[in-house]
This record gives C-alpha cells, sequence and structure tokens, in this order.
C-alpha cells in the first residue's frame, strides 16, 4: 500500500514538472501568425494580437491584448480592442504536434464600436466575415456562410464591454452601453448558434436578450437570422437609442417582449409601460404610468417599418395607434393614425402635461369623456397633428369662465357664482405643427354661458390669439395657457351691431333698420 502511494506521488510529481517545463519547451508566440491569420480569415478583418502566454493548467494561450480592423469605408481605427483575449485549446495536439485547434475565446473588457452609414442603409460589422464584400452574391434566406465555413467555437465570451452606437458624419452624441456581457455556444458561420447577452443602458437601466442567431449572412452581417427574447428594465427613453431622440418622447419603462427577423423582416412585439412619460419636446412628464401593447414589423434593408398594433392604455383610457415609418435617413419619418372614443377624462387629465397642454394654475379636468381622431406625419423633430377632439359632460375645475368673462359688459353677470367650469361638450378641429396649434370650428357648451364659438391659435410660447363668440357677442382671449385674459372685441361688436343694422332683421331694436328699409326696392 504505501509502495503503491510512492508510486501515486511520482507520478504526479512528473506530471507537475511537465506542466511546469512545456511552457519553456513550447513558445506561446510561435503560434501568434496562426492564431492571427485564423480569425482575420474568419471575421474578414485583419486581427492582431499581443504577447501570447500558455497556461496547461487552464488548457488557453492569452494575448495581452488584441484589435480587429474596422471597415474602411467607416474608419480607419479599430473595429474592436480589448485588454485580453483568452484562447481555449486543445492539449494532447498542443503539446505533440503543435498543432492549435481553438475551443473557446474570451474577450476581456473589449470596446467595441458599431457604426451606422449616414444613410442607414448598413453597419460597419455589415461585411464581417466577408473578405471580398464587394464581390459577395446577394444574401439569400438564411444566408450562406462566409469565407471561412469550417470556422467553429465551442465557446466565445464578451466580458465587461463597452459598446458605443453611433451614425456616421451625424451630430447626435454617440450612445454607450456599459457591463456589456455575451455568451455564445456552438459558434459557427453555416448554422444557428444559441446566445445570450446583457447590458447596463445609456443613462440607467439593464438589457437582457436571449435567444438564437444565424447563420451568418455572407453578404451582410446585420441581416443575420435572429429570433430572441428582450427585457428592458428602467429604460431611459430619450437616451437608450431605441427612439429617435428628435422626437421629444422621454420617461422611464420597462419592456419585454420577442423579435424574430429571417434576415429580411425583423418582426417585434411586447408590452412597454412607461412612467413619468413626455410625448411632445416642450412637454412635462405624465402623472400616471402609461403602458403600451404593440407589434412591429421592420424591413432591415430598408430601414422602415409598419406599426401593425398599437394598444396604448391610461388607466380605463385606451386609443389605438397605427401606421408606418422609415428610419433611414437621419431623422425618421412616420405616418401615423391615433384614434381615441369614450376616453374616460379622469385617466387622461394627467396625460395633459406630456402632450404639452397647459391649463391654467389650480385647475384640473374632472368627469366626461374625451374622444379624438388624429393623423401624424412628417419628420418626427416637426411633427404635424391633424384631427378633431370632442369633450363632453365635463368640467374644469378651479376654473370659472364666467368669473373671467366679466369684464365683457355684455357677459356680465353670467355664471360668476360658479367656481369651476361646468362643459356640457366641446368640440375642436385642430392642427398642431412646430410653428403652433390651431383650433377651428370651436363649438363649447356651457350652461351658464351658453354656447361658444370661434377659432384661433396657441404659439410655441403657448400664447392664445383667439377670436370667440357667446351668445353671438364677440371677444378676444388672449395671455397665455396658464393666465388667459378674456377681452371684449369693440372691432367686432361694432361690426356685428353694424350687420344686425343694416340686415334689418324684424323684431330687433333696430334704429337703422327703418334706413336700410329705404334702400329695399318696392314691390311693384
Amino acid at each position: 500500500m504505501k509502495r503503491g502511494l510512492k508510486i501515486l506521488g511520482i507520478v504526479i510529481g512528473v506530471l507537475i514538472v511537465i506542466l511546469v517545463a512545456v511552457p519553456f519547451f513550447i513558445d506561446a508566440n510561435s503560434f501568434r501568425p496562426k492564431l492571427e491569420s485564423e480569425l482575420s480569415d474568419a471575421l474578414g478583418r485583419q486581427v492582431k494580437v499581443g504577447n501570447l502566454s500558455l497556461s496547461l493548467l487552464s488548457g488557453s494561450v492569452t494575448a495581452a491584448d488584441i484589435s480587429i480592423a474596422d471597415d474602411p469605408v467607416f474608419s480607419k481605427t479599430p473595429f474592436v480592442q480589448a485588454k485580453s483575449l483568452k484562447v481555449g485549446v486543445q492539449l494532447i495536439p498542443l503539446i505533440f504536434s503543435k498543432t492549435l485547434n481553438v475551443t473557446e475565446l474570451t474577450l476581456n473588457q473589449p470596446a467595441i464600436s458599431l457604426v451606422h452609414s449616414q444613410n442607414g442603409e448598413k453597419w460597419n460589422f455589415s461585411s464581417l466575415g466577408n473578405k471580398n464584400a464587394a464581390e459577395a452574391k446577394p444574401a439569400t434566406s438564411g444566408g450562406s456562410a462566409s469565407s471561412n465555413p469550417n470556422f467553429s467555437v465551442a465557446e466565445l465570451n464578451v466580458t465587461n464591454g463597452r459598446l458605443t452606437v453611433s451614425r456616421a458624419n451625424s451630430s447626435q452624441q454617440p450612445r454607450v452601453y456599459d457591463k456589456v456581457d455575451i455568451e455564445v455556444r456552438n459558434l459557427s458561420l453555416t448554422n444557428s448558434f444559441p446566445f445570450k447577452m446583457t447590458a447596463s443602458l445609456p443613462a440607467g437601466g439593464t438589457l437582457k436578450l436571449e435567444g438564437n442567431a444565424g447563420p451568418i449572412d455572407a453578404n451582410n452581417t446585420a441581416l443575420t437570422p435572429l429570433q430572441a427574447k428582450v427585457k428592458v428594465q428602467q429604460m431611459n427613453l430619450a437616451a437608450s437609442g431605441f427612439i429617435d431622440p428628435a422626437s421629444g418622447i422621454a420617461g422611464i419603462a420597462d419592456f419585454d417582449g420577442t423579435v424574430a427577423s429571417d434576415g429580411r423582416d425583423a418582426k417585434t412585439s411586447g408590452t412597454l409601460k412607461a412612467e413619468k412619460l413626455q410625448v411632445v419636446q416642450k412637454g412635462s412628464p405624465a402623472g400616471k404610468p402609461v403602458e403600451l401593447h404593440y407589434s412591429v414589423t421592420h424591413n432591415l434593408a430598408k430601414e422602415e417599418g409598419t406599426l401593425n398594433t398599437g394598444e396604448i392604455a391610461m388607466g380605463k383610457a385606451e386609443a389605438h395607434l397605427s401606421g408606418t415609418y422609415d428610419a433611414h435617413g437621419a431623422t425618421t419619418h412616420v405616418n401615423m393614425k391615433l384614434n381615441g372614443q369614450g376616453m374616460p377624462v379622469d385617466d387622461l387629465e394627467t396625460m395633459l402635461p406630456a402632450v404639452g397642454v397647459v391649463l391654467p394654475p389650480k385647475s384640473q379636468l374632472k368627469g366626461g369623456t374625451l374622444a379624438m381622431q388624429f393623423s401624424i406625419t412628417g419628420p418626427v423633430d416637426k411633427l404635424v397633428t391633424t384631427g378633431t377632439v370632442k369633450l363632453e359632460n365635463s368640467a374644469l375645475a378651479g376654473f370659472s369662465l364666467g368669473s373671467q368673462m366679466s369684464a365683457i359688459s355684455a357677459l356680465a353677470g353670467k355664471g360668476t357664482g360658479e367656481k369651476d367650469t361646468t362643459i356640457k361638450n366641446f368640440s375642436a378641429d385642430v392642427h398642431v405643427a412646430p410653428e403652433g396649434t390651431r383650433a377651428d370650428n370651436i363649438d363649447l357648451v356651457v350652461p351658464s354661458l351658453g354656447t361658444v364659438t370661434g377659432a384661433g391659435t396657441v404659439s410655441p410660447s403657448n400664447a392664445l390669439a383667439f377670436k370667440m363668440k357667446a351668445d353671438n357677442i364677440p371677444f378676444l382671449i388672449t395671455g397665455t395657457t396658464s393666465d388667459p385674459k378674456f377681452l371684449p372685441d369693440v372691432k367686432g361688436m361694432a361690426g356685428s351691431m353694424l350687420n344686425d343694422a343694416l340686415s334689418g332683421k324684424p323684431g330687433q331694436n333696430n334704429p337703422l333698420g327703418g334706413l336700410s328699409g329705404m334702400f329695399k326696392k318696392k314691390p311693384k
């Protein structure tokens, strides 16, 4: 027994000596040209690795640093730079025949730069895996493998990376994703392979992707088929990069959904829950959460898509959004329809600041329902919204329209005892553009005042310029949305009186009625 233990100890000692001694007889750097050649051949980009060191205990070769060249059309600086590259190898072929068989690749702390072309047609990684991208054949469904179809790796890992996303020749600030970890198993250029990805989003929040990708498209890597589950938490909408920042949309959101791409069209669907949502650039955060259930079909080559389903819920209030968009240029263009019927005002009231609607101080819409139907078109930074809005059986609490209009003598005393303004119904045709908002065909029925009609504009600074009539008495609304001023329309009154006088309407106390009759032809 003792003899057996001694033999075992000797064997273990010999193995340790071999493990310690072999690295001195095997120059790891002698494999550098082959490693660089194989990686360059697989990626279709020049790959440079630094000093190599061999570790038999872990069965790996480690490079001090690594760089992968960018597409020269985009940049002469590296596409990827990493502090170290760990290459897992098969030990037996390495020791006895000095053959380098790669089983694992791990990039540590890489800095990866993703650049979208100015016209939106390509990314700087689109030509990855293709030595002769300019001569590549058109991609087919489930694109064929790249220049080295036999390249495969059992494990590919990216740890603690930094991903920078930008658009060429754009004034927009690049978006930076930190703590990027990627795990790929059974990576092959000719077959589908599973992957996982996690990252910290710009301005906070986390992203998690898990699914399958491949085979790699030989003509355009960006068109590689993909199916994945997506989970995002605490995403800053304005800084995330998922929404065009020019739209003015902001808030903090969680997302849970899926994405499936066949290399031509990407279909994504899911639920987005947003807090402190802001819809327009001059808006302010909504007071309640907003939930969006949607499905989109996006054409990857044309960078345009269709919003098939868009159900927006704010409490019990629901609106439907649908249409198309074109994101291939520097600014996204949209052509959308927004429709909501019978929406409870109490659920919508806290959403008004988000769409830029400012009410007088300490006032609040209460009760009733709202219906709207709008078309939303143009670039997202210069949207034009047109349509109709109708409010029924509501009240503007904390604001007395009658008291505000007491300066108009003809309306003095009407509704002055009310603290709130009861609204039986309100309707208008609305046109919202960067130069301001215009409301036409206003029809407001306030029981204490009667019917109020007219039209006017709201400037981008919320200045009011309205010409209105109440009980056929003209008046003006000036000031701002937060501090409106109601003034007699003297010119309008004079014109109205003159028109009435000249019309000779029967039953009116019209001193000029007889005069106007003198000019009428007598019957024969």
